[in-house]
């Protein structure tokens, strides 16, 4: 299963989202509401983008007490995006309380959305885990055990690098999927990001689904800024 390349809406507001999806008019698109956007404008700006026809990655990294987690997911399921992730650290009831909150959310005759775990944060270097988490794994290692923990809960997939993807696939399949940030073009910056890749290198890792932010936000063409990325992303 491969998705478009998920944009990552990160505005503050209303109208500077209304003034990006105007130049996708004609352009079915996977976009990513995370919590900027989200907390500043509510459940409306969901429906807003819904209604131009696109799809939604919800990027809110729930993670509190199972209960609460699972609540507040059932909550999400009836606000019709297409995914939503938690964190992974939360632990496996908490995952699994948010599965079953999505599922007994969902309106009648509807998939529930997708629920992926983030990992490691693709900000987060390993000698940053080692130091500030106290996990003295390898990376790699503490990734591919919140995928397996993500796995077992009956999670749809995790959010990782590139890095990951082949463990993660080698462990669990391609139909555990894999959702990953950190993508670059040859010619960006890698800002706050640690672990990044090209969209090539990421259609070459097999991963699912790439997320990319300013790249495509923040280009003088956005448009074709996107035109280009997806080429890439799909081998063309």
């Amino acid at each position: 299963m491969n998705f478009l390349p998920i944009i990552a809406l990160d505005f503050p507001n209303k109208s500077k989202v209304e003034a990006f999806l105007d130049r996708f008019s004609d352009e079915p698109l996977f976009v990513k509401v995370g919590m900027e956007l989200y907390y500043q404008n509510g459940p409306q700006i969901l429906s807003f983008i819904k209604e131009r026809g696109h799809q939604i990655f919800l990027d809110i990294k729930l993670h509190d007490i199972p209960n609460t987690v699972g609540q507040a997911m059932k909550g999400l399921a009836s606000l019709e995006v297409d995914m939503v992730n938690l964190h992974a650290a939360g632990g496996t009831e908490m995952m699994i309380r948010a599965r079953e909150g999505l599922e007994a959310g969902t309106p009648a005759g509807r998939e529930r959305p997708l629920c992926i775990a983030v990992t490691q944060l693709t900000s987060t270097s390993e000698e940053q885990m080692k130091k500030e988490q106290l996990i003295q794994t390898l990376l790699e290692q503490s990734v591919l055990h919140y995928a397996k923990l993500a796995h077992a809960a009956g999670l749809d997939g995790v959010v990782c690098s590139t890095h990951e993807v082949e463990a993660i696939h080698a462990e669990m399949g391609h139909s555990f999927l894999t959702v990953t940030p950190g993508i670059r073009t040859v010619s960006d910056e890698s800002h706050d990001q640690k672990r990044v890749a090209t969209p090539d290198k990421a259609r070459l890792l097999r991963t699912n689904a790439i997320v990319v932010g300013r790249s495509i936000t923040q280009s003088p063409d956005p448009y074709q800024a996107y035109l280009d990325i997806k080429s890439a992303w799909e081998g063309i």
